[in-house]
Order: C-alpha cells, then sequence, then structure tokens
C-alpha cells in the first residue's frame, strides 16, 4: 500500500454506479482546518532544533517531546485530509477516519433543511459549517465544519435537489 493510497479516502468505491450516481461536489476542509496540524509541527520542529542546546542529561525530553508533537501533527493534518463530504445527485454522504473508516448517508429526500453558519472568522477567511436537519434524529452527517464556499455548495445541494424532484417549486 503506498502513501497516496493511505491518504485517499476512496470516495469512488462508495457510489451506486449501477443506479446512475455521480458525484457533484466533493468537498474537502477548507485550508483553515489544518492551521492547528501546521502550527503544532511548527513547534516540533522548533523543539528539535532546540535539543542540542538542552544540557546533555536532559536533551532527550524535547527531542521526544518533539518527535510526539511531530506525529501528532501528522495524525490530525492526515484526519482531516481524509475527512470528505460528497454531494452526489441521490445523496449527500461523509467519509473519515484515519486507521478505521466511517461512512454516514443522507439520501436527498431526507433533508428537511440546512443552516449554513459563517462565524466572523469564517467570513473573513471564505468557510463555513453545514448544519443538516433531517427525518432522523441524529445522523453522523448532521454537522460538516471548515467547507470553503459554504453558499456555493449550498446551492449545489439545492439545485440537485430541486432537479430530482423532491421539492415543489416555490411560487412567489
Amino acid at each position: 500500500m503506498s502513501i497516496g493510497s493511505w491518504a485517499d479516502p476512496g470516495i469512488a468505491k462508495h457510489l451506486l454506479r449501477e443506479e446512475g450516481e455521480v458525484i457533484v461536489d466533493e468537498v474537502r476542509h477548507h485550508w483553515v482546518a489544518f492551521v492547528r496540524p501546521v502550527l503544532e509541527a511548527l513547534g516540533a520542529v522548533l523543539l528539535l532544533a532546540l535539543s542540542p542546546f538542552a544540557p546533555i542529561d536532559l536533551a532527550w525530553v524535547p527531542m521526544v517531546v518533539g518527535f510526539a508533537l511531530l506525529a501528532h501533527a501528522g495524525w490530525l493534518a492526515l484526519r482531516e485530509h481524509r475527512d470528505r463530504f460528497v454531494i452526489t445527485n441521490m445523496r449527500v454522504f461523509r467519509v473519515h477516519g484515519v486507521l478505521g473508516q466511517s461512512l454516514a448517508t443522507l439520501p436527498l429526500s431526507r433533508i428537511l433543511d440546512i443552516t449554513v453558519r459563517r462565524p466572523l472568522h469564517g467570513r473573513l477567511l471564505g468557510f463555513g459549517h453545514f448544519c443538516f436537519e433531517s427525518a432522523a434524529q441524529e445522523q453522523g452527517v448532521r454537522d460538516i465544519r471548515y467547507v470553503a464556499r459554504p453558499y456555493d455548495r449550498d446551492l449545489a445541494i439545492q439545485r440537485v435537489v430541486q432537479r430530482a424532484g423532491l421539492r415543489g417549486n416555490r411560487v412567489g
């Protein structure tokens, strides 16, 4: 297994191709979701760079902490990279997980409402969060965080729902 296949969540294998399902949009996290892993990695590099200047009997401490912090940063980055939200012509689904993988699906017909939240920093940096309301009480597609261009994605979902004939035409 190559590094590339380890990092790829394998969206295509979850499609219902025989039924004509096609991807409308595959949403990766906005770059803001990677700020914490990058900051942790920079802290780890700083610790590793400073370890030669530590007293010889304590030099192992910043090295161990630096390598642990670097491993944690890699884990966080991989977790964010493998978390995908997919809009198809039939449903929305989310695939996430590093060692194990979770798949949560919400058919378009069950979407009752989509709330797009854009905090101030999200408005400034171009991201938002989705909150799906459906007929089910709890589902794994309820909250999707750090979505780039959230209003464009919301409109894409609304178009797919409309084209599928799942909502009546509004008169007004």
